[in-house]
């Protein structure tokens, strides 16, 4: 059965979307660019500090990254109620209210007095921070010709990524000069200029008319679906399972990777200060450009050729972080960053495609999943870090793409294998 969804079908009787190169395609890009930096800047600026805030603190190694962790989880938690907002207020609205809020916890959460009231508030930021990955992907889907829609999704990861890479080397030099709490504030003071930026560019939506404009006839004809069942209808779909998998391993391990990254990178027989350190977060520069790679190579040849290859990749250089050789290391985590954010674009961008209705929900289930690997596996490669070292939290990490790469070929494999058909087809 297909349901319709009364707001996104009101909208689409006369909209196509955005084409590309056009001035409102240039500014949906770029608004949402400064919202990843709005976003992912503050999210994930504590893990280039992490040794830092665990001396400050006193505590170990994997208590410490429940820094990052409580942050993810709370975004993991606020992704599905988001969705809902976005759905009764808009798409740009919903994202507005939630960076905005995210900022402003941003700027007080750095000076919490004790380590659990700290965690208290990181959880609260990632709740509000969850408004605009929740509602991102849902609203390129909506507002961008479908030909270019996996092309579009690729750039703003691309956008995220320069997000992730400014918290981390910001925060990193500053902590060295001053404190980490003053340079996770800084981040904050970034990211509320990026929040304006954002609402400045953003073009008004088109492509989804919010419930609270729908008139009242279509929802008695029982299109408007309530919340259980447009979940439901999500996780009904093997496919679509099988993308929140590739989200739920995929960011758990990468997560994993860069948490304690750090850690191994200040002790033998490396000992590097932490103001070259945070120089490794610039490996994020890899994944801005393959992630905006992976789009235009996902329309070429197809999301499935693509992501299985972006698997091997970051499989291939988180074994390469084994090496006692630096340059090798650093090789290998340019190869894994690269791999992860081809992967997460493909991903990502695919399930709003793969969506038949409920695609604001089946987005949220996809970030739902991706942060709760973040948390659960973020943790958990400290407890693999503190057992057997580097080695164990590398081995957890390959064992997560492992079982990725798998889900991938029974899950996702394309239904036409006919290569002359398949040019004549839009990518799966």
């Amino acid at each position: 059965m297909t349901f319709a969804h009364p707001g996104r079908a009101e909208a689409s009787a006369a909209w196509n979307g955005h084409s590309h190169g056009s001035s409102d395609y240039r500014k949906l890009l770029a608004g949402l660019f400064f919202a990843g930096i709005a976003t992912f800047a503050q999210l994930y600026s504590p893990q280039a500090v992490l040794a830092q805030i665990a001396d400050d603190v006193g505590v170990s190694a994997a208590d410490a990254a429940l820094v990052i962790s409580a942050s993810t989880l709370g975004l993991a938690v606020g992704v599905i109620p988001w969705s809902l907002v976005a759905d009764r207020l808009g798409r740009v609205q919903a994202m507005s209210i939630a960076v905005i809020a995210a900022t402003v916890f941003g700027l007080l959460v750095p000076f919490a007095p004790t380590f659990s009231l700290l965690l208290t508030g990181r959880f609260v930021e990632g709740l509000m921070l969850g408004g605009v990955p929740a509602i991102a992907i849902a609203y390129l889907s909506e507002e961008i010709e479908p030909r270019h829609a996996a092309r579009a999704a690729g750039t703003y990861v691309a956008g995220t990524t320069i997000g992730g890479l400014l918290g981390r080397i910001v925060a990193g030099p500053i902590t060295e000069l001053i404190n980490w709490r003053l340079a996770v504030f800084t981040v904050g003071v970034l990211c509320a200029v990026s929040a304006v930026l954002f609402i400045t560019l953003i073009p008004v939506p088109r492509g989804f008319v919010p419930r609270r404009f729908v008139r009242r006839r279509a929802r008695e004809r029982g299109t408007d679906l309530s919340l259980v069942m447009l979940l439901r209808t999500n996780l009904r779909s093997a496919r679509l399972l099988a993308l929140y998998a590739q989200g739920f391993l995929l960011m758990g391990g990468f997560v994993a990777l860069y948490n304690y990254l750090g850690f191994r990178l200040a002790n033998d027989p490396f000992n590097l200060p932490q103001a070259l350190i945070s120089l490794v977060f610039v490996a994020y520069l890899a994944g801005t450009w393959s992630s905006a790679q992976a789009g235009i190579l996902a329309a070429r040849f197809g999301r499935w050729s693509v992501l299985l290859c972006a698997l091997v990749s970051m499989t291939m250089g988180v074994l390469l972080t084994l090496s006692p050789l630096l340059v090798i290391v650093l090789l290998g985590v340019l190869l894994a960053t690269a791999g992860f954010f081809a992967a997460h674009a493909v991903a990502s961008g695919w399930t709003g495609a793969e969506a038949t209705v409920g695609r604001a929900q089946a987005s949220s289930l996809y970030n739902l999943s991706y942060y709760a690997g973040s948390s659960l596996f973020g943790w958990l490669g400290g407890l693999f870090f503190v057992q057997w070292g580097w080695g164990g939290t590398v081995g957890m990490v390959a064992g997560l793409m492992a079982v990725a790469a798998a889900v991938t070929v029974a899950l996702l494999r394309p239904p036409n294998r006919n290569p002359a058909t398949a040019l004549r087809r839009l990518p799966t």
